[in-house]
């Protein structure tokens, strides 16, 4: 229901990468951790980044976990400074 807006937050975090030529993986990977950080309150941020970097590490390339951590990690920044 909401993939629009993660895509855009995607999109937003990866300007030199467009989604498009993302590893499905990742892209997936990223899909799924946003919307659990935006809509699931009962798991805690750093458990959706911890899984989907592990994930990425098994199932995707050798740089995906740190490419997948660093997207997260400017989503989770700017989400704090936005509730401060």
């Amino acid at each position: 229901a909401n993939l629009e807006e993660i895509d855009r937050l995607i999109s937003k975090y990866t300007k030199l990468w467009p989604i498009d030529r993302m590893a499905n993986v990742d892209r997936c990977l990223l899909r799924m951790a946003i919307s659990e950080i935006l809509y699931f309150d009962d798991i805690p941020p750093s458990v959706s980044v911890d899984e989907a970097v592990e994930l990425a590490k098994k199932y995707s390339t050798a740089d995906s976990g740190r490419f997948i951590n660093g997207v997260l990690g400017s989503l989770i920044k700017d989400l704090a400074g936005d509730a401060a």
